[in-house]
């Protein structure tokens, strides 16, 4: 399994709990099963039509991946929303 890091918002989302270790082949195969692991992340990551949302970003042991980015049982994924101000 991957293990999946929440920060900021999404961590309060999922009750707090930042390390989620979840199962998938690519990215967007892990966001989903963890939405359906974690119900109040559901629409926070992935959009209604399942593609991660423009202000959600998402690394694969330090490197930013696209959506279709293979994931290994070992890798680490960082989940972290954009931060803006003005």
């Amino acid at each position: 399994m991957a293990l999946v890091r929440l920060r900021g918002p999404l961590k309060q989302r999922a009750a707090g709990q930042s390390d989620h270790p979840i199962d998938g082949a690519t990215v967007v195969e892990v966001l989903r099963a963890l939405e359906q692991a974690q119900p109040a992340l559901g629409g926070w990551i992935l959009d209604e039509r399942g593609r991660i949302r423009r202000h959600i970003n998402v690394f694969v042991n330090g490197e930013q991946q696209a959506e279709d980015g293979v994931v290994q049982a070992h890798d680490r994924i960082d989940v972290l929303p954009a931060i803006s101000g003005g």
